[in-house]
């Protein structure tokens, strides 16, 4: 997760660069530029934090049917209480 992050940062720095240089050519192309690369940035950010959160509510759903099959498993080779 930390590369897809270091990527976006990357991207959001080169792209920002690119847009200030293109700004100060021609201004009014150059804003419109900046704005849609930050509206892109302000998106996709969002998507992968919606990623994140899926992602997490996942690993909680699976850790706990996984733990309920442990505990199942546990009693029936007669084991009490494992944790």
């Amino acid at each position: 997760m930390v590369e897809v992050w270091a990527a976006i940062a990357g991207a959001s720095v080169g792209a920002g660069a690119l847009a200030v240089k293109s700004a100060n050519r021609e201004s009014l192309q150059g804003r419109d530029s900046l704005v849609r690369l930050t509206s892109a940035v302000d998106n996709l950010s969002s998507q992968l934090d919606l990623l994140r959160r899926e992602q997490t509510a996942l690993h909680a759903e699976l850790f706990g049917r996984l733990s309920d099959v442990e505990r199942s498993v546990a009693r029936l080779e007669g084991i009490q209480d494992r944790n």
